[in-house]
């Protein structure tokens, strides 16, 4: 139930709709832009996705505290009833989930990456949509997510930390870097491109701030030069998808028909023969009057085969583009040389066997003092601007291996063989997540802790107690209440 005061936020923010936004959407949306206000009387929809490389849906559901509903748009996908603050939340710190507004998560379902593919995601952070590809991947493949702004990029590299992704690089480059380096590597690339943000006006009012048509031509620009980039990665055959989470039609159907244009080696795949959830996009003929001073020629390009989700469809704005490259997309990038002889591998072996059943994946390799497992058949990293390949597995010390936090994040609870896996609840949970030691009867040494299963960090374990390693940075500062 939606309480007076969200009712009167809402009605606020009505008011602060800027009036060349609503003059657009009204001519936009002719008859439906009545509908299409009244979604701003009510709170933006919250959402989470499930992470099944930590766990299964079904699982998760019973295991959840809090009250979800499943979304339209993901079979990992939920709607969130309640005001849940998730960096309090255990199974979050496990990597169990993702939060992610519920229509973001379409993009990904439209792509389908398959296990084995290789794909880019070139405007990655924080991480919700590459994190969503890793799922699908299954351990296999690659997954290349990159995010030109440093910080951000930090960002992405510990979300994909947390939800035990052990196949990815995080790169910090522009696009045309990656066009240019990476020519036909990828089986599919994403592009959630940076946009002017209408469909965030809801849960980002400074979007509202930023607003105007000037921005949005700016946006449209940017866009249209990443995503030619981006094309240049896939190779034939291989699948491109632009999306935003804005309806500028400058930023949507425009710049899909401006690409087309210059790209006749690309397709416009119909989505609407893959999915149900939203609605068709705009024809040339509804939008190109949005199109002038950009110089698109009149193409009859089928922009119905793009995907639109507005309020009224589930989600809080989206759109989607899915294209095929129809011929050859140059040359496959060089070779990753491995040292097959690294100084590390023996002891890393030992250590692995020591916490974990089985043997270690990928190709150890040591990397400024840090032991990786790195994915097999990666290209030559030099020059990517590379901020984290594979899964940190261990620290060089001078005569010894101290195991990572990320190593344990990547593993699978049936996998460690000493395990204190602790209840939702249990306030040895809550002590852990601060950083504070905590008993643990019947373990010893490299120990993994785990909520209900999903293992959310680890410790050392002597005498019944467990010395804490979870990273400071990572510690759980405040607590939900019920």
């Amino acid at each position: 139930m939606t309480s007076s005061g969200d009712k009167k936020g809402s009605a606020a923010l009505i008011d602060r709709l800027p009036e060349g936004f609503k003059n657009r959407m009204k001519k936009l949306l002719g008859g439906e832009y009545g509908r299409f206000l009244e979604w701003y009387q009510i709170p933006a929809r919250r959402g989470l996705r499930v992470n099944t490389l930590k766990c299964g849906v079904d699982w998760f559901r019973g295991v959840f505290p809090y009250p979800i509903s499943p979304s339209p748009f993901c079979a990992e996908g939920f709607y969130l009833h309640s005001d849940l603050k998730a960096g309090a939340e255990p199974l979050h710190h496990a990597g169990a989930y993702y939060m992610q507004e519920p229509s973001a998560t379409a993009a990904v379902a439209v792509l389908a990456p398959r296990p084995g593919e290789r794909v880019l995601d070139v405007c990655a952070a924080p991480g919700g949509k590459s994190t969503q590809i890793a799922a699908a991947l299954r351990g296999g493949g690659l997954l290349w997510s990159n995010e030109v702004a440093r910080r951000r990029a930090e960002i992405l590299a510990q979300n994909i930390e947390r939800c035990g992704v052990r196949n990815a690089v995080v790169s910090c480059a522009e696009a045309k870097t990656l066009g240019e380096r990476l020519a036909g590597f990828f089986d599919a690339a994403l592009v959630d491109a940076p946009c002017s943000g209408e469909g965030m006006f809801k849960k980002e009012p400074e979007a509202i701030l930023r607003w105007s048509e000037e921005n949005i031509r700016f946006c449209a620009e940017r866009q249209l030069e990443i995503l030619l980039s981006a094309a240049d990665t896939v190779k034939p055959g291989g699948r491109l998808l632009y999306s935003t989470c804005t309806f500028a039609p400058e930023e949507n159907e425009v710049v899909i028909a401006r690409f087309l244009c210059g790209r006749p080696d690309y397709e416009l795949v119909d989505i609407g023969g893959l999915v149900s959830f939203g609605r068709t996009g705009f024809s040339w003929d509804r939008v190109k009057g949005f199109a002038q001073g950009f110089g698109s020629a009149d193409l009859p390009f089928p922009l119905e085969y793009t995907r639109r989700i507005f309020p009224s469809d589930g989600g809080e704005g989206h759109f989607i583009a899915l294209m095929r490259q129809r011929t050859a997309a140059g040359v496959r990038a060089e070779g990753y040389k491995y040292n097959l002889k690294d100084e590390n591998s023996g002891k890393f072996r030992e250590l692995y066997r020591e916490i974990f059943t089985g043997e270690p994946y990928g190709v150890i390799q040591t990397i400024g003092g840090t032991v990786r497992l790195l994915p097999e058949g990666l290209p030559d990293l030099k020059g990517l601007g590379v901020v984290s390949a594979g899964v940190a597995g261990a620290q060089a010390r001078k005569d010894r291996l101290e195991p990572c936090h990320a190593l344990f994040m990547a593993a699978k609870g049936g996998e460690c063989k000493s395990i204190l896996d602790l209840e939702y609840g249990d306030p040895r949970l809550t002590a852990f997540l601060k950083g504070e030691p905590v008993k643990a009867p019947g373990c010893a040494s490299w120990t993994a802790v785990a909520v209900e299963g999903v293992v959310t960090g680890y410790g050392k374990a002597s005498g019944g107690i467990l010395k804490n390693k979870y990273p400071k940075g990572l510690r759980l500062v405040t607590e939900n209440r019920a």
